[in-house]
């Protein structure tokens, strides 16, 4: 090969190493983002923002409130088509079907029948795997390259939450991590991601609606979440209980939230009963949680916060956009213009600024001000409601509303 012909090549695939490297950056493949933690990598905002957003795509998918995964270019969605629980592979591109997998699920019945019928829970994607979980409590994995099934267990038939399952699995070490069951009647379990033996469990309270956190103090990787009445932390490795405090919603709330992780400290949060901040310590053979600080006045219902530069964002659960000040627990500002409904919303930490859709389904796009709400703009997204997260990759924001994903280009992003 000539000289300049060689230079060439070895420049082409230095711009495709690169571009891969970056679409690999942006990939969304779990609830909450890369790392469970609502913030968009690598996301630089417009100098000016557009009047509106570019739509791309837009197609029917099914009912549901699964935020969708991105990794490249394939779009995992899970929805309820009639009868079934279906997982869609979606050319994230174009909007174009690559495969299809479903299975008959159980139906929604009760207050979150009309509104509500279809999963809550996220998938996640992993080592070429899907994983999501039904809203009866079936958790399946599939292939990620052709959606067959891995493997599919159900350890809990018909037991579930009172509204449902909503946590979203997580996958550490080789095993898909779900806090299974109902009240009373559940278990964290293990199963290994890619022959689905169960590998432990801990089965000494059930889940509520909360999605579980990856925590590492003292080298002992651990799983924290919230459960029905407590905020619980066990071993990665063996199921084993780290370290437990109480914390039982009361009347009409709900343990919702994913707990909030930075390094040794864990930020815990739900309606009536406040933000509170612990440090995870190692004492002896175990651990302990030391309370930091506590805000009795602020707390989300249906939402979680987004940690960002030692602040705190959150939606209250009376709709208002709010700041926690993350080292010393005081209130830093309230809005009060209510956003959406009961408090339902999903907040990202994206590059300068942050992102929040409400269920109204405007995407209000606002400054990470520490002194007060400050918005830059916002935009109408659906015409249906939306419960899921807005997944930013580069230009490309991707929206799921009642039934249907949009794919939208914000102009001057990247």
């Amino acid at each position: 090969m000539k000289k300049e012909n060689l230079s060439r090549a070895v420049m082409v695939g230095c711009v495709i190493l690169i571009s891969a490297g970056c679409v690999f950056a942006q990939d969304w493949p779990q609830w909450r983002g890369p790392n469970r933690d609502g913030k968009v990598r690598r996301f630089t905002a417009p100098r000016k923002w557009p009047k509106e957003l570019t739509r791309k795509w837009k197609t029917t998918v099914g009912l549901g409130d699964a935020t969708p995964a991105l990794v490249g270019n394939k779009l995992y969605v899970f929805t309820r088509q009639g009868a079934d629980e279906v997982t869609l592979c979606l050319d994230a591109s174009s909007g174009k079907e690559l495969w299809k997998n479903k299975y008959a699920a159980q139906a929604v019945t009760g207050p979150a029948a009309r509104q509500h019928p279809g999963p809550r829970s996220s998938p996640t994607v992993a080592d070429g795997k899907v994983v999501t979980l039904g809203v009866g409590g079936v958790l399946s994995c599939l292939d990620a390259a052709n959606g067959k099934v891995v493997w599919r267990k159900d350890p809990f038939p018909k037991v579930v939450p009172k509204f449902f399952t909503a946590m979203s699995p997580i996958i550490a070490d080789g095993m898909v991590i779900a806090h299974l069951g109902g009240q009373g009647n559940g278990a964290i379990i293990a199963y290994d991601l890619a022959a689905g033996n169960e590998k432990w469990r801990w089965a000494d309270e059930g889940p509520d609606y909360g999605s579980p956190f990856l925590l590492t103090v003292a080298g002992t990787k651990q799983i924290v979440t919230l459960t029905e009445k407590s905020i619980v932390a066990v071993g990665v490795a063996d199921g084993k209980l780290l370290w437990q405090l109480p914390f039982v919603p009361q009347r009409m709330a709900y343990n919702a939230a994913t707990p909030i992780v930075d390094g040794q400290t864990v930020i815990y949060t739900g309606k009536g009963r406040g933000t509170k901040a612990v440090k995870i310590e190692k004492q002896g053979d175990g651990f302990a949680a030391k309370e930091l600080w506590s805000n009795p006045e602020l707390a989300p219902q249906f939402n979680t916060p987004v940690l960002k530069d030692g602040l705190l964002f959150g939606l209250s659960d009376r709709s208002n956009l709010y700041c926690i000040n993350a080292q010393t627990g005081q209130t830093a500002w309230t809005d009060a213009t209510p956003r959406g409904s009961r408090g339902f919303a999903a907040i990202v930490s994206a590059g300068s600024c942050l992102v929040v859709l409400a269920n109204d389904s405007e995407l209000i796009v606002f400054k990470p001000d520490g002194k007060e709400y400050s918005e830059i703009t916002r935009y109408k997204v659906a015409e249906t409601p939306t419960y899921t997260h807005p997944v930013i990759a580069g230009n490309r924001v991707f929206v799921k509303d009642q039934e249907s994903v949009t794919m939208f280009r914000i102009e001057g992003a990247r």
